[in-house]
């Protein structure tokens, strides 16, 4: 498997686009994933991120979207999130992604007075349209496992559950080894998603709240993890996943940090190629 990161470590601590991927191939990353908003980017913009990962021969494996309205009980909210998903998707193709990392919201009012059978059917719904649309790209899509108590996907069964619903090929899960420890789960559950995943992240927590850390700031014990991801067999990349560095002006060296730790651990367990 590669080694990626997303961009939005450096961006969150208001390092330029430009500078951010340059600083990535620098430091020894295979690939990055891009965080961006699709219905406002610029031509410009886009035309930098391409051109630069271009010439740092850093491919861009995955488009990030965050897209909670997608189980909105208002059929206008749902519309409109699935068009600015299939924004997403035409921005991943014109970035020639593999996939693109949807995030999935959660059951609203505690799962009540909305059913949440309604909510799945939505979820389903809105991304089986999506997943057509992602096949006629070439695309995939990635379902992000969120830990949280009303995440609709917060669970291996429940994504297991939710990529038979849709029973589409290229709607897939995305594991992120820290959500996995947040939400109590062993490495060996992981075999349940054989055949239905397709990218990973990766970070470290403190084992009670979601900290997306350079691994070995935290409690997780990757090693199990990735020998797992390594034993489902699915050609994918390991994208670190950083959150706000306590320091912005050290922002180069805690993703040093990250890729180094990350990248002994990969190699530990014979993962990365």
């Amino acid at each position: 498997m590669k080694l990626g990161i997303i961009n939005s470590a450096f961006d969150q601590a208001g390092v330029d686009t430009k500078t951010g991927l340059e600083h990535i191939s620098r430091i020894g990353f295979d690939a990055v994933d891009i965080f961006t908003e699709a219905m406002t980017i610029s031509e410009d913009e886009i035309n930098l991120i391409k051109n630069t990962c271009q010439q740092n021969n850093l491919p861009i494996t995955s488009t990030v979207v965050v897209s909670a309205g997608l189980i909105d009980f208002n059929d206008p909210v749902r519309e409109y999130h699935i068009d600015r998903a299939k924004k997403f998707l035409d921005l991943a193709k014109t970035f020639d992604s593999k996939n693109l990392l949807l995030v999935l919201g959660e059951y609203i009012w505690q799962r009540e007075v909305i059913p949440p059978e309604a909510q799945w059917e939505w979820g389903v719904n809105g991304v089986k349209e999506l997943g057509q649309y992602a096949g006629e790209l070439g695309l995939e899509i990635a379902l992000e496992l969120e830990p949280f108590r009303l995440s609709l996907l917060n669970s291996i069964p429940e994504m297991v559950r939710f990529i038979d619903d849709c029973s589409m090929p290229n709607v897939k899960a995305n594991i992120d080894v820290s959500h996995l420890v947040l939400a109590d789960t062993s490495p060996s559950k992981l075999e349940r998603l054989k055949g239905k995943a397709t990218h990973v992240h990766i970070s470290d927590c403190d084992g009670k709240v979601h900290g997306d850390l350079p691994p070995g700031r935290g409690v997780v014990k990757f090693a199990p993890y990735l020998q797992a991801i390594k034993e489902l067999d699915f050609e994918g990349t390991v994208s670190i996943e950083l959150e706000y560095s306590p320091d912005p002006s050290k922002i180069v060296e805690w993703v040093e940090e990250a890729y180094n730790s990350t990248n002994e651990i990969m190699q530990q367990v014979g993962l990365r190629n």
